[in-house]
């Protein structure tokens, strides 16, 4: 059977997240609305505050600092969500989960070696493989993956590997 060995690091499993969170439809509605009612209510603060005090200056703050909201949110969000994924993880997990991998197609199921031991998943509990440019993701849940980057892979013919793992995945449905 197939086998592939790849490496797994940090920021694959950044791109995973971001990929699950890209695809989030109410915490893209959460983020918009932080990028736009909030400076918009700030706008209108600034505008009360113009007419109530007639101070010009006062009010272009104010503006300059909901132009400058809309634009950094975006940068600021994506920085504490990287931040809150790697807080989820122990010292032990991290070192457990990166590193060099190991899959082989069994006749049964996918197994893994990997810094934090073997796994087997049975190909009847897989749901789908998913190809991207840089990377393939093979879902074993709705929210958890194999993410096999392309550019670390150092033995095996990814193409291969993943067109095998789809046949397993839809012979076992």
């Amino acid at each position: 059977m197939l086998e592939l060995e790849y490496e797994f690091r940090e920021q694959d499993l950044l791109y995973f997240n971001e990929t699950r969170l890209a695809n989030d439809l109410e915490l893209q509605k959460k983020i918009r609305m932080n990028r736009f009612i909030t400076p918009t209510i700030m706008l209108f603060f600034g505008m009360f505050y113009y007419f109530y005090y007639a101070d010009w200056t006062t009010t272009a703050y104010i503006a300059a600092l909901a132009v400058a909201w809309t634009f950094a949110s975006p940068f600021i969000m994506r920085i504490d969500m990287r931040r809150q994924f790697f807080k989820q993880y122990s010292a032990a997990e991290k070192k457990a989960l990166f590193g060099v991998h190991r899959l082989s197609i069994e006749p049964d199921c996918l197994q893994e070696r990997s810094p934090g031991g073997k796994h087997k998943t049975p190909w009847a509990e897989m749901l789908r493989v998913e190809k991207h440019k840089d990377y393939v993701l093979i879902y074993v849940a709705l929210d958890a993956a194999i993410v096999i980057p392309r550019e670390t892979v150092k033995s095996g013919d990814l193409k291969a590997f993943a067109k095998q793992v789809e046949g397993m995945i839809e012979r076992a449905a």
